[in-house]
């Protein structure tokens, strides 16, 4: 079995077994404290959607979604429950992001760093990313955690400093299970050409 399946694997089973993930149908705080920023139409992608919390939020605000990811669940339960949505079952290290297709780029708690440069050529010019994901400071919680999959201090604000930043946090916030966790949260445009 390759890694790819063996994620796809990983997420289903958690999908399957777990009911804290019940409340991945609702959308990120942050999302909702940064909703001025989106755009009232257009094209969103949704990168490792979950079960759809995030696309639902958009879909409501009139954006049409594209949202991604690898479980197969999340994919068909998100898709029942949102019948407008497009979405794809994708493993993103093999997913490719067609030039100037979106106004609004979604990536909540996944890091991947090769798809950043494709984030400023997927957009439009003067779309919106919004972006958070967990810090290295998460291994005070979790030792066990991969750091390759932990932003360092600062990383994500040096990342996009070429775009215009309309908000930027880093430290720690109040999960919706009411712990607190290590996060770095960004909204970013892509400057017009």
């Amino acid at each position: 079995m390759n890694t790819d399946n063996k994620d796809a694997d990983r997420w289903n089973s958690r999908y399957l077994n777990n009911e804290r993930f019940a409340t991945f149908t609702q959308p990120r705080p942050f999302l909702l404290q940064n909703a001025g920023y989106l755009p009232s139409n257009g094209l969103a992608l949704d990168l490792a959607m979950g079960l759809g919390g995030n696309s639902a939020f958009l879909l409501e605000r009139g954006l049409r979604v594209l949202g991604v990811d690898i479980s197969s669940v999340a994919v068909h339960r998100a898709k029942k429950r949102l019948p407008t949505l497009m979405a794809v079952i994708a493993d993103l290290t093999h997913f490719y992001l067609p030039p100037q297709s979106f106004d609004v780029i979604l990536n909540f708690y996944y890091l991947q760093r090769d798809l950043w440069p494709m984030f400023l050529i997927a957009l439009r010019p003067g779309g919106v990313l919004i972006f958070e994901t967990l810090t290295l400071e998460m291994l005070r919680l979790q030792p066990e955690t991969d750091p390759a999959y932990l932003l360092a201090q600062g990383e994500l604000l040096q990342a996009f400093a070429g775009w215009d930043v309309l908000a930027y946090r880093e430290g720690w916030e109040e999960s919706r299970s009411g712990r607190s966790h290590p996060v770095a949260s960004l909204v970013a445009k892509k400057k017009p050409s």
